[in-house]
């Protein structure tokens, strides 16, 4: 194999079928040999298959070594879902792995468009951009047609990243080939629409969706509420909200209620996204972590530590779950009681021993509220702790750590992460700009600011309003200065 795997105790099962004889004698010992192997390497790929389902992911892999070891190797669909499940937890380095072990022994054209989709979505998710278009480039040399889910794939990285001309380049494409534009697709476009400063062209789609006939789904409702949230607009926000919950087939979710609270706190009004955190526990469900941590962070800002404490102390009482309480526990502790804080291993190391195994999700989360208050050194430390857990860095994570060292004035850290993040593989994106852009600009080193936002639109990303408003306000002090 081409990585190094964990090894664990074998879970297969030591009872097999009846033999089939050879030659009509099963006793026959090439019988016994060729049947057991057989049955022996069906049974792997199928308790391989169900690892991955069930979330052991490592015990799949460990299965997987075994199998190796045995001179044989998984069956096509084994070797897919491993690649999809693998891509999905953000583990690239060992789902690229298995798609060249995959290329190498002519398996892939079992199943052409998984196994392309599960590396090109997992790419995609880290930021990985000059990846994922190898994996196109791959897909038309052997003349694997794109199909729905590889444009919405592409679709949702390039909305997400702020590139508007790829961004419209995939709708057409989508077009072009006939394919259905789903409510998904319309809520992107929606968003392509909002991130450009363009609301009023967002809600115009909301208009010609009615017209059509298409039915307005959740995801396409969350557009709107996120679009409305943006611009300040937050009592038509919440008019879509209550239209939401009047609607017998539609329901918010954990989307609709984290954009609600984002956007609330955003601007300002933190008893109103406290109200709304409450509507949300009512419906049984919970907030994102990083919503949390804007929540009690924006509290703590208030000088509102028991309002934070009752939030918490809500949360324990609505239902019993462990992982739930420890997590938000750890997330009280970081923003700090009284200006308080701790030191990250001891949170990670509360979170497992309340039987929550850190991931790449928490780390993101534990990060960013570090990155908040300008610790820098803890930022660094969690980014580390995460490494060393197994858990690979994505665009997320590095993003956070511009904003730690932004806060905390170190604008030439900022910019040293920056160049990492690009000789790393990854693709910045418009966060990514946008952040550095505000680091100079904490720094004072304001005609360093149109030079990123240059750099920003050279590699294709459309600024969207926060790095404009940047870029204007860093102009202004160079006129003055002038």
């Amino acid at each position: 194999m081409m990585m190094s795997l964990r090894t664990y105790g074998s879970p297969l099962p030591t009872r097999y079928s009846r033999r089939r004889p050879v030659n009509g004698c099963s006793n026959h010992p090439v019988s016994r040999q060729i049947v057991t192997e057989e049955l022996s390497i069906s049974t792997y790929n199928r308790w391989i298959r169900y690892r991955c389902r069930t979330g052991g992911i490592d015990e799949a892999m460990s299965l997987l070594a075994k199998l190796d070891s045995l001179g044989s190797q998984p069956d096509p669909l084994s070797y897919v879902t491993l690649i999809e499940t693998l891509s999905a937890l953000g583990r690239t380095l060992e789902a690229d792995a298995l798609f060249q072990e995959v290329i190498r022994s002519g398996l892939h054209g079992s199943y052409p468009l998984r196994f392309h989709n599960a590396l090109l979505g997992g790419y995609l998710r880290k930021g990985q951009l000059a990846l994922a278009l190898r994996v196109l480039d791959h897909m038309q040399l052997e003349n694997v047609e794109k199909n729905q889910e590889t444009c919405e794939v592409l679709l949702n990285y390039y909305v997400s990243a702020g590139r508007l001309e790829e961004s419209w380049r995939v709708v057409n494409e989508m077009k072009k080939r006939k394919f259905p534009l789903t409510s998904f697709v319309y809520g992107k476009i929606i968003r392509i629409y909002r991130d450009n400063g363009m609301w009023k062209k967002a809600l115009g789609i909301v208009e010609e969706i009615c017209e059509i006939g298409l039915p307005m789904d959740v995801e396409m409702y969350n557009s709107i509420i996120d679009t409305f949230g943006k611009y300040g607009e937050l009592d038509e926000a919440l008019q879509v909200l209550r239209k939401m919950q009047s609607s017998h087939d539609l329901k918010p979710n954990i989307s609709t209620w984290n954009s609600l609270i984002r956007w609330h706190c955003h601007h300002g009004a933190v008893d109103k996204a406290l109200e709304l955190f409450t509507m949300m526990q009512d419906q049984g469900l919970y907030p994102d972590p990083r919503m949390f941590v804007k929540l009690i962070t924006r509290l703590g800002e208030k000088g509102s530590w028991n309002m934070i404490s009752k939030s918490f102390e809500s949360i324990k009482c609505k239902e019993d779950r462990r992982d739930t309480r420890a997590i938000y526990a750890a997330l009280v502790e970081i923003v700090g009681q009284f200006g308080s804080f701790q030191d990250p291993e001891e949170l990670v190391g509360r979170l497992k021993s309340e039987g929550v195994a850190p991931s790449a999700n928490i780390f993101c989360t534990l990060a960013d509220a570090y990155a908040q208050q300008g610790l820098c050194k803890q930022t660094v430390k969690v980014l580390k702790m995460m490494e060393k857990e197994g858990t690979e860095p994505n665009l997320i994570m590095l993003n956070v750590l511009i904003n730690a060292f932004g806060n905390a004035g170190k604008h030439m850290e900022a910019l040293s992460i920056y160049h990492h993040i690009k000789e790393s593989g990854f693709t910045p994106d418009v966060v990514t700009y946008s952040t550095l852009m505000k680091a100079f600009t904490r720094a004072k080193k304001y005609e360093k600011v149109p030079e990123i936002f240059r750099e920003m639109k050279a590699s294709g990303c459309s600024a969207d309003r926060k790095a404009r408003q940047l870029l204007q306000n860093a102009l202004m002090v160079l006129d003055k200065r002038h």
